[in-house]
């Protein structure tokens, strides 16, 4: 479902600053596939997803999604294949709108109707079904503006969101980094319910080391641009968080940010 061939990517090629963000990196997740994806601060985690995303594009390499060749597609081209989540509970969601209207913009992505279309009472009940997996009441908020959610409802509501016409890759950004634990828990909980009951493609970067070990059926670790190890499902239900600690201190210069050993 999604293939990353010889991505690399280098900022500021030339100058002092340069920095060398994505050294050839190579990835295939079947369908179905959840990747979790740990490592250092500035290990190119995030600037793999924003290639994926469309946000960035490769100096070399390509990206495939369900066998379609995306290295040059712009990235409102690719919303209809890809959802994403990020790590600001502010960004997935527009505050101004209420929450059926948030829910609307999601349904058209990548559809040319217009949004008062979307608004039907056929919709509506789509919307009610939806929020009710979150078991956070919204279903009972319609009309409500998004702007007077708090972080984690707002957080559950992009997830929700990303996954709601059924991507063809889900991308989630550090999506709980933000949170408090309690609600950290709650929405790696739906997180984990939305990606199996769609099967959805997902790549997820955490630093939480425990949450990367309690969901998905992938590991991978990626240092200086590169992946450096990986485990697949039956090794990382044997894997303790000492074990994740132990494999980056047997990588020459690699460090752990503060957060990890808080997971």
């Amino acid at each position: 479902m999604l293939k990353i061939h010889g991505v690399r990517k280098t900022f500021f090629p030339g100058t002092a600053n340069e920095r060398v963000a994505l050294a050839g990196v190579d990835l295939t997740l079947a369908e179905g596939d959840f990747v979790t994806i740990i490592g250092s601060n500035g290990a190119g985690k995030s600037t793999l997803l924003n290639m994926v995303a469309g946000r960035l594009k490769p100096d070399e390499g390509k990206v495939l999604i369900d066998g379609t060749d995306m290295t040059k597609m712009k990235e409102h081209q690719r919303a209809r294949h890809v959802g994403r989540v990020f790590q600001d509970p502010l960004t997935g969601t527009a505050p101004n709108l209420t929450i059926e209207e948030n829910l609307s913009l999601a349904y058209l992505r990548g559809k040319s109707r217009s949004l008062g279309r979307a608004l039907n009472q056929q919709r509506r009940d789509i919307f009610v079904d939806q929020l009710k997996s979150l078991d956070l009441g919204l279903e009972n908020r319609l009309t409500h503006k998004v702007g007077l959610l708090s972080g984690g409802q707002r957080q559950a509501l992009s997830l929700l969101m990303a996954g709601f016409t059924q991507p063809k890759v889900m991308l989630l950004d550090e999506h709980t980094a933000a949170l408090d634990p309690e609600r950290a828990a709650l929405v790696t909980d739906l997180t984990r319910s939305i990606v199996e009951d769609g099967g959805l493609t997902t790549l997820m970067v955490t630093h939480n080391m425990e949450q990367a070990l309690r969901v998905g059926n992938r590991l991978i670790m990626m240092h200086e641009g590169k992946i450096v190890w990986e485990a697949d499902d039956a090794t990382k239900n044997k894997l303790t968080v000492h074990d994740l600690l132990a494999q980056f201190a047997n990588i020459k210069g690699a460090t752990l940010s503060d957060k990890a050993f808080l997971g």
